[in-house]
């Protein structure tokens, strides 16, 4: 019993020194820094507006739209069709004990409909081939001048911002995919 204790005791404290070793417990570890470390405080990078990894910012080349394309198709028009179908059952019912017991039997014709889905002929239906896509070109993608001419999807809204936007602007958006 002594010997569990110790174990148990041992690897509580090997717990809490590799805990505390790792900073723990998160936080901004504030209470730690110095007063000397002006560049460190957690005023200065909360309020920086730093643009999220996924943002794209380049100048613009050209925009393209591209229109939703439909095709019709057919496919096999299904019916449900049901058929009634009449069973045959038997009931028994029981009294008395012993010597007088008597069983009672009687049948009843019992009717349920049983349905499918069968094929009737075709339909006409209207696919869709192609999703409307818009698309905007960029140079210097990321201030680099070997990415030019980038194709990237984009919402309606920023695909209307860079159509709006002189040639060889800086924009900045949130691709939804890229090529087009």
């Amino acid at each position: 019993m002594f010997g569990k204790r110790l174990t148990t005791g041992g690897l509580a404290a090997l717990l809490i020194g590799a805990l505390s070793a790792c900073g723990g417990g998160g936080g901004d570890n504030a209470g730690t820094r110095s007063a000397s470390d002006p560049g460190r405080s957690s005023t200065s990078t909360a309020q920086q507006a730093q643009p999220t990894p996924d943002t794209v910012t380049g100048l613009r080349d050209s925009v393209r739209h591209l229109a939703k394309r439909t095709a019709k198709g057919t496919r096999p028009h299904t019916v449900t069709k049901c058929t009634s179908a009449t069973e045959k059952v038997r009931h028994t019912s029981g009294s008395g004990s012993g010597s007088k017991k008597k069983t009672r039997t009687w049948y009843t014709t019992e009717t349920h409909r049983k349905c499918a889905k069968v094929r009737r002929g075709t339909e006409t239906y209207t696919r869709i081939v192609r999703r409307e896509r818009w698309c905007v070109s960029l140079d210097d993608v990321g201030g680099n001048t070997a990415k030019d001419d980038v194709w990237y999807q984009v919402t309606r809204a920023a695909y209307d911002e860079a159509r709006t936007a002189d040639e060889h602007a800086r924009v900045e958006f949130t691709p939804t995919g890229t090529g087009c």
